[in-house]
């Protein structure tokens, strides 16, 4: 299991789309296979910034849903909003506690 982290940042006209964008797709993207787990965090300092956190089974599971026509469907919409460039991180997780 790997960890991905997307930064994605918006015009500040664009957040509402963007939510409302993710919100009406946000269970088909935890229901991708190899999907374990997903979350949408906004910067505290610059609220025109956003996260995405996911969990996935295997990188194959990743480059499959990156592949798919509902990916390009969403990154198609969602890439419009930009006002630069995303950046994306695949991680190992090290320690966790809780």
């Amino acid at each position: 299991m790997f960890i991905r982290i997307v930064k994605m940042s918006f015009h500040e006209e664009n957040i509402p789309k963007f939510l409302e964008n993710f919100d009406s797709n946000k269970d088909k993207i935890r229901g991708a296979a190899g999907n374990r787990f997903l979350e949408l965090y906004q910067d505290k300092n610059n609220p025109c910034i956003f996260f995405t956190y996911s969990y996935w089974e295997t990188e194959a599971d990743l480059e499959n849903y990156r592949k798919s026509a509902f990916f390009d469907e969403v990154w198609s919409f969602t890439k419009k909003l930009f006002n630069d460039k995303p950046e994306a991180w695949s991680m190992n997780k090290v320690v966790s506690l809780q």
